[in-house]
């Protein structure tokens, strides 16, 4: 709008109604660009109503007229009081944006916590990356847990997005660090989650809160793993992707024998009890849990990313360094602009030497 007012200014001073008082309105061009276009924007607009002021006056032959130089007075404190405003403004508005990130940060730190380098008998990394910019917390969720039972984690997606997605996540998050613990059956461990989000779904919102999205139809894609002691892994898999397996320089989908529906979907459930099932997993492989932000990954040709091909050309990488190309890779491949949020687990078997 300012340099639209400015060129409307140009038309009218080199035309032959030039005769008209245009002096106003280049003096607004700059308290207008203090509004959105910040302190550079600003100062860009005052140069620009400058410039056409000093070329108008010597067009139009009017140099020596008091309104001339009354208008150069006008629109000299107009853009300085403009340029300190918005200078003003801007650094406020970097203040309350860096606050909200230490929180956003903060509350992610308590949500998804970093995993460890060492547990037990596995050394694991993870990453988190969020599609909205500037944000730090969306809908995929993990965890890494070392219990007497073994190592234990979850990888998750739930279905939507904003807030009511995070709360789903924080509930299925802290029943599964809970029942870890105590649960000798990964089933019950996953049912316990199912229970957490049936009641958080259950909790009453706000109408500014139910229109966010409609709790009743939310539901969480879930895949909890379990390391022994023993060279196996095993799995209960709640309508999520296959985990990948890296044994021999081949990379192996974990396919699940039987399907179950994801978390707030039991009532679509038949057929006997679920069972955990188990898949080799001896010292040297690589065991890789994610979300469907990466698989579903697109180009602008519309291809899909390559996961497998890419955990076989990394495979020499240690987890945090396979994480971090990964996600250059991915950055690659959509040119920097992810569709959805991508949660990553890596876990390599140790050799026994190390376990001792």
């Amino acid at each position: 709008m300012p340099f639209a007012i400015a060129v409307l200014v140009v038309v009218i001073e080199l035309s032959p109604a030039h005769f008209l008082y245009t002096g106003p309105l280049l003096t607004a061009t700059p308290a207008l660009a203090a509004v959105a276009m910040g302190p550079k924007g600003t100062f860009a607009a005052a140069a620009f109503a400058l410039a056409i002021s000093v070329a108008t006056a010597t067009y139009n032959q009017a140099w020596g007229s008091q309104q001339v130089y009354t208008n150069f007075l006008a629109l000299f404190l107009v853009s300085a009081a403009s340029v300190t405003t918005s200078s003003a403004v801007h650094t406020q508005r970097q203040n309350e944006l860096n606050q909200i990130r230490r929180i956003a940060v903060a509350a992610q730190r308590v949500l998804l916590r970093p995993v460890p380098d060492r547990l037990g008998p596995v050394r694991a990394a993870s990453m988190y990356i969020a599609a909205e910019t500037g944000a730090q917390i969306g809908g995929d969720l993990y965890e890494v847990v070392q219990t007497r039972y073994g190592v234990r984690m979850i990888v998750g997606d739930v279905r939507g997005k904003g807030l009511p997605a995070v709360r789903s996540a924080a509930a299925v998050l802290g029943a599964f660090r809970e029942a870890v613990h105590y649960e000798d059956d990964l089933v019950e461990v996953i049912n316990h989650c199912a229970a957490a989000l049936r009641r958080e779904r259950a909790m009453p919102r706000g109408i500014e809160q139910d229109a966010e999205q409609d709790q009743s139809e939310s539901f969480v894609t879930a895949l909890v793993a379990q390391v022994p002691d023993g060279p196996v892994v095993d799995f209960v898999n709640r309508g999520h992707l296959p985990p990948l397996v890296l044994s021999e320089g081949r990379v192996q989908a974990v396919m699940p024998a039987s399907l179950l529906p994801p978390l707030g979907l039991e009532e679509f459930i038949t057929g006997p009890p679920a069972k955990a099932e188990s898949h080799p997993f001896a010292c040297g492989d690589r065991l890789l849990l994610y979300t469907d932000g990466v698989t579903e990954a697109r180009n602008s040709e519309k291809e899909f990313f390559a996961l497998p091909a890419a955990m076989e050309a990394l495979k020499d990488r240690t987890p945090p360094e396979f994480l971090e190309q990964l996600h250059q890779g991915l950055v690659r491949h959509t040119q920097g602009h992810l569709a959805d949020d991508v949660a990553m687990i890596l876990v390599d078997r140790l050799d026994e030497e190390l376990d001792e």
